[in-house]
C-alpha cells in the first residue's frame, strides 16, 4: 500500500500557518468581536452576556457549587479566605448513568435528574439541613439567560435527553429538588457556564486575568468587558468563540465540516478542539495510505505518537496493520499529527490575541495572565510553547507579560466565586 508522497506535502504546506495567516485571523477575530457586542448580523460570534463581573479576591465565606456539564455530577463545599486564597473543603463526584439507572435519557423525568443533583448537594454538605449556603452552579450547556440566576435551558445537546427541561429556568428546577429533598437552607444564586467559571477561578487568585479560556474537546473564550454597549456597566461576555467563522480553511477541513453533526457551524472549533483534530488527523492518514475505510484516532492517539517514536509505531501498527510498520511513514505520520497540533495552538493564540486588542482599546497590551482550562492545553504536545510562539509573532514585546496559566478544576471553584460575587453586588 503506497504512501502519497505528493498528497503529504500538499498538506503539510497547508497546515504550515505564517505570521501573517495568524495576524489576519486575530484582526478578523477583533473585528467579529466588536460587530458582536453591536449585535451586527456580520458577526459569527454569538457575544452571550453572563451578567457577572469579577471577583476582587476578597470574599469571604461557605459556598456551594455544582458542576454540571457531564455524565458525572460533582458537588463542592468551597471556602474562600480572602487574599485570592481558598481551599475545597469537601466533593462530591457521582455518575448519571450507572447500573440500574440512566438520568440523562428520555426515559427519566426532570424531577429525577434534579432530586439526583439535590441528592447529591446534600453529601457535600454532608446532610446539614440548618446551615444557610449560597450555591452556584456552573451548567455547561447552551441557555438563554436573563441574569446571573436565571437562564433557561434552550436544547440539550451531548447525547442528554430528559423531557421537562427544554425551556426551563435551571436554577428554578434545582432549587424545587433541593426543597423536596429537605434542604431549603441552599439557595441557588447563580449560574454560568464552564469558561466563565474558570476566568473567576483565576480572577479570584490572580486579578489581573481578563481572559478565560477552555482548550479541550470544545473550544470557547470569555472575557471581562467594561464597555456600557453590553447593557451593563461591566460583564463578563462568553464569546462561544467555537463559532467563529472568518478563517480560510482547507479543503481537508470543508470535508470534515460537511461529515459533522453541524455543518457550516463550528468552524474554529473544528479546527482547533480535540473532539476534531483526531478527526482531521483519522481522514487525512486515510486519503495519504488511499484506505478503504478511515481508521479512528482520538487526541489522546495522537498524543502518545507525538511523545514517543516506538509507542507510536506500535499505536499505528495497531489500528492501521503492516504498512504502518514502515519507519519512513512512522516519522511522516508523527510529523503530521504535530502539524494539526501546532496549527491549532496557532489558532487559538490568533483569538486571544484579537481579544486582548479589543480589551487594550487604541492603548498597549497589558501585563495580565490567561485563564486556561483543558485537556489539549494541559497535555497535548507542542501546544503550550506554540500558543506563546504565536502570540510573539502577532503582538511582539507586548506578549512579554501575558502569562496563560493552567486553571484546575475551575468549573467548581469559579462556581462557588459567582456564587459569592453575586450575593455581595
Amino acid at each position: 500500500m503506497a504512501f502519497n508522497e505528493v498528497l503529504y506535502k500538499e498538506i503539510m504546506e497547508e497546515l504550515d500557518i505564517g505570521k501573517e495567516y495568524i495576524t489576519d485571523v486575530a484582526r478578523a477575530f477583533r473585528w467579529d468581536l466588536e460587530q458582536g457586542l453591536k449585535k451586527s448580523e456580520y458577526s459569527s460570534l454569538p457575544m452571550l452576556p453572563s451578567f457577572i463581573g469579577l471577583p476582587d479576591g476578597n470574599e469571604r465565606g461557605e459556598y456551594l457549587a455544582v458542576d454540571f456539564g457531564g455524565t458525572n455530577v460533582r458537588a463542592s463545599v468551597v471556602r474562600l479566605m480572602g487574599n485570592s486564597t481558598f481551599e475545597v473543603l469537601r466533593r462530591v463526584e457521582k455518575p448519571l448513568v450507572a447500573a440500574g439507572y440512566n438520568l440523562i435519557n428520555s426515559s427519566a423525568s426532570s424531577g429525577e435528574l434534579f432530586d439526583f443533583l439535590a441528592e447529591t448537594v446534600g453529601e457535600a454538605v454532608e446532610g446539614d439541613t440548618e446551615k444557610a449556603y449560597f450555591l452556584g452552579h456552573t451548567f455547561s450547556f447552551g441557555t438563554e439567560q436573563k441574569d446571573i440566576n436565571r437562564a433557561r435551558l434552550i436544547k440539550w445537546a451531548k447525547e442528554f435527553a430528559v423531557p421537562g427541561v427544554e425551556g426551563e429556568d435551571i436554577n428554578d428546577l434545582l432549587e424545587q429538588a433541593l426543597i423536596r429533598k429537605g434542604f431549603s437552607n441552599i439557595k441557588p444564586v447563580a449560574i454560568l457556564n464552564d469558561t466563565v467559571a474558570v476566568l473567576l477561578a483565576s480572577a479570584y487568585t490572580y486579578p489581573d486575568t481578563r481572559i478565560g479560556s477552555i482548550y479541550a474537546t470544545g473550544y470557547n473564550t470569555c472575557y471581562m468587558e467594561v464597555m456600557p454597549a453590553v447593557g451593563r456597566p461591566a460583564c463578563i461576555i462568553n464569546m462561544e468563540s467555537g463559532a467563529f467563522s472568518k478563517m480560510i480553511p482547507s479543503k481537508w477541513d470543508l470535508e470534515l465540516d460537511r461529515a459533522s453533526e453541524q455543518p457550516g457551524r463550528q468552524r474554529l472549533e473544528k479546527m482547533v478542539s480535540g473532539k476534531y483534530i483526531g478527526e482531521l488527523f483519522s481522514r487525512l492518514i486515510k486519503e495519504l495510505l488511499d484506505l478503504s475505510t478511515k481508521p479512528s484516532f482520538s487526541t489522546v492517539d495522537m498524543s502518545a505518537i507525538m511523545e514517543d517514536r516506538s509507542v507510536a509505531a506500535k499505536i499505528l501498527v495497531d489500528i492501521l496493520g503492516n504498512v504502518a510498520e514502515d519507519e519512513e511513514i512512522i516519522e511522516k505520520l508523527r510529523n503530521l499529527a504535530k502539524a494539526i497540533t501546532i496549527r491549532s495552538a496557532r489558532i487559538v493564540a490568533a483569538s486571544w490575541a484579537g481579544t486582548l486588542w479589543h480589551i487594550a482599546g487604541s492603548g498597549r497590551v497589558e501585563p495580565q495572565h490567561i485563564a486556561v482550562d483543558g485537556s489539549l492545553f494541559q497535555h497535548m504536545p507542542y501546544v503550550q510553547e506554540n500558543v506563546r510562539r504565536a502570540l510573539y509573532e502577532i503582538l511582539g514585546d507586548e506578549a512579554g507579560g501575558l502569562d496563560p496559566v493552567l486553571v484546575k478544576d475551575g468549573s467548581s471553584i469559579g462556581a462557588a466565586i459567582a456564587a459569592a460575587v453575586a450575593t455581595c453586588r
